[in-house]
Formats: C-alpha cells, structure tokens, sequence
C-alpha cells in the first residue's frame, strides 16, 4: 500500500473541554461530514466529534469506497480506503490535540462498512465502534485478525433491511465475535432507515461502556 496515494479527507472537528474520548462519526451513502453531527449530541457533551467525510463519488453522492453492485463491495477499494483512513486518523489527532487511542467509531450503513474495515484490517486502532445497518466490507478476503482486547461494539441491523441477507448478518456478527471484540446486538424493527430505538439504544450503550469522566 503506497500512502503516497491516500488522498485528504474533509472533516468536522468539535472539541469538547477535558474530553478525553473521541466519536468518529462516519456517513451513510450520500452524506457528509455534516451528517451525523446533530446525531453526535445525543451522546452528550464529554466527547470530542470528528465527523470525516468519504473520499469517493458515486453519481455525486459521497462513500467511504466503491461498490459494484447494491451489497457487492469494491473490496480492493475497501481495503485501500480504510488504509487511507487509518492513516488520516493520527495525524488529524496530532494536529488538533486528541488521543488517537480513544477514537470511537460511530458510523451509518456505508459509515458503518468503513468502521468494520478498521476493526478488520486494524483491530487495535478503535476504542470502540457503533455499526448502524452494517454490511461484512471484506467478505472475498477476509483478513485474519484478533481484537486486541474485548473492544465494545454495538450492532444493530434491521429485520426488514432489504439491503443485506438476514444469514450474512448472522455471519458478520458471528465473525466480530469470534475475533474477540465485545458485541452488543440490538436489531431493529426497520429496514435500513435509522430509527429512535438505534439511537436510544446506541446512546444507552455508549453510556455504559464509556462513561463520562
């Protein structure tokens, strides 16, 4: 992988007075790094927000990487993105003074494909992560790795989300678990739409695993 090719992600940075944990807040298909900020409120106010927006246009909406088809990932282009972020996030760190070691991951649908692309591909990078409506990125080449330690995640697909197979969801959580992370799984009554019950029970979960200092 040549980082001469990694391209500049445009973001949001929101700091937070004596915060010492970061959200990491990662669109959906068609958003931007402005998309999930009034989402990033409800966490409470003892976090910095980094909100990144995706590299890659697809009929001029913003994505994190290229797909081929619905659900049929570019994953050559999956594994090259998530690099590309990986080495974004300590140096955004650095310049705006975070830790880069208490980075959450809160990302949406194609946010949330990203984020599970850091937990494969770099699973020692995260604090933690919320996977809202989550797909496998890497399903042709899965790579072997282990979480670090139980790294709290939170899962939560929808029973009605015409956008992925109910067996591949089973498969994708079975596959975090087994790699050692710490998954919490509440599917919802939708289909690929957010809903309060994500956002309660994310901010419920948030609460717990990261409380505020």
């Amino acid at each position: 992988m040549n980082p001469a090719a990694f391209q500049p992600l445009t973001y949001v940075y929101k700091p937070a007075p004596g915060a010492a944990r970061t959200l990491l807040l990662l669109h959906g298909t068609g958003g931007d790094e402005r998309d999930l900020l009034p989402l990033a409120a409800h966490f409470g106010p003892g976090f910095n927000v980094l909100s990144v927006r995706g590299n890659v246009q697809e009929g001029g909406m913003p994505r994190f990487f290229r797909r081929l088809g619905m659900g049929v990932f570019d994953e050559a282009d999956v594994i090259f993105r998530t690099h590309e972020l990986a080495d974004f996030l300590p140096k955004v760190a650095e310049k705006k003074g975070f830790d880069a070691a208490q980075l959450i991951a809160v990302g949406y649908s194609n946010g949330a494909n990203i984020a599970g692309g850091l937990l494969m591909l770099y699973p020692d990078l995260l604090a933690g992560a919320v996977l809202w409506r989550p797909m496998q990125p890497l399903v042709q080449q899965v790579p072997t790795f282990a979480a670090p330690r139980p790294v709290p995640v939170y899962f939560a697909a929808g029973q009605q989300d015409p956008t992925v197979r109910p067996a591949a969801t089973e498969a994708y959580a079975a596959l975090l678990t087994q790699a050692g992370y710490d998954l919490t799984r509440r599917d919802a009554p939708a289909g690929h739409n957010l809903t309060q019950a994500d956002l309660d029970g994310a901010v419920a979960w948030m609460a717990k695993n990261f409380p505020a200092a």
